[in-house]
């Protein structure tokens, strides 16, 4: 591999450093773009912070009256979403009233209901967060979350959520051009459980040199591929089949004998051969090749060695 190729793919790679830039422009996106396409409604970030979190620090976080929703992940993770009361209410009166009040959030509880208006846009920004990470590092962690369940208190979250370290995405929003201001935070787990980037592994793979792409191709090469060399197909009513016995004869053209065809085990042709011996065997010698990579004039070219029966005549003869 050249030093460009190589600089090339290290750039690559560089560019999906854990926790950079992905997680934090995706979110910001993925948000915005969801309330946009679910609600009609405008959501601007106006301050932005990511960083690691025990469970003990992320607990004290969620403020007053915030809306608390699980997120159900990859391999059974969990993580957390929590929307402050002015953005909860602000997604509630887009939908209620369809529009964003610049008065301040009612002081009161969130309940199952408003939990199950803004589920559709939390799935909608987690989803959206998948395809902004699809070619970035981040995806590993960040991806693969949705909505599951809905918390009336915090006080659960410290037996729910395991005891491990947090990404955490705290960010303050502005909605409806400033009507209501209020905190968003997303809580995954540090340790990603989901899908690898493609981009990433392909990088990986073109880094580990031309000695594992030799040993993958010695691999591929020894990879038995079953043939069958097919002299003629016949067609016969289903009656006949049902009442064939041991002796009885189906007659085949006897230019089947020099128009056989090796072909694969879905019927996909490769070659047409011609019926012959070798060493006392039944086998066939390429004659013209049907997919490229075959050489049918080349005189290397071995007799391929195949399952044909003796023929006495120009017949096949039903055996027991």
């Amino acid at each position: 591999m050249s030093d460009v190729i190589r600089r090339k793919i290290e750039r690559a790679m560089a560019a999906q450093i854990e926790g950079a830039p992905g997680a934090d422009r995706g979110w910001r996106l993925a948000l915005a773009r969801a309330a946009r396409d679910a609600m009609g409604l405008d959501l601007e970030f106006t301050q932005m912070a990511i960083a690691r979190m025990s469970l003990a620090e992320l607990l004290e976080l969620p403020p007053d009256r915030a809306l608390l929703a699980l997120l159900d992940g990859p391999e059974a993770g969990l993580g957390l979403i929590v929307l402050a009361a002015p953005v909860l209410s602000a997604l509630i009166e887009c939908q209620t009233v369809g529009r964003v009040s610049p008065q301040p959030a009612a002081v009161r509880k969130p309940t199952r209901t408003d939990a199950a208006m803004v589920a559709g846009v939390i799935d909608r920004a987690l989803a959206e967060l998948e395809l902004v990470l699809a070619e970035e590092a981040d995806l590993v962690w960040a991806g693969g979350f949705r909505y599951a369940s809905f918390l009336e208190e915090a006080r659960p979250l410290g037996l729910l959520l395991e005891e491990e370290s947090y990404r955490v995405l705290q960010a303050e929003v502005s909605l409806a051009g400033g009507a209501k201001v209020g905190e968003v935070i997303l809580a995954l787990p540090a340790n990603g459980r989901g899908q690898r980037p493609q981009a990433r592994m392909d990088a990986e793979l073109a880094l580990a040199g031309p000695g594992f792409a030799e040993a993958l191709a010695a691999q591929i090469r020894l990879t038995e591929c079953q043939l069958d060399a097919v002299m003629a197909r016949l067609t016969l009513p289903l009656r006949q089949v049902m009442e064939m016995a041991v002796g009885d004869v189906l007659p085949l053209p006897l230019a089947a004998l020099e128009t056989v065809a090796l072909e694969t085990l879905d019927g996909r042709r490769v070659s047409l051969c011609r019926l012959g011996q070798n060493r006392g065997m039944r086998a066939v010698r390429i004659v013209e090749a049907v997919q490229r990579g075959f050489n049918a004039q080349s005189p290397s070219v071995p007799m391929a060695h195949a399952a044909v029966p003796e023929m006495a005549d120009e017949s096949w003869r039903a055996a027991g």
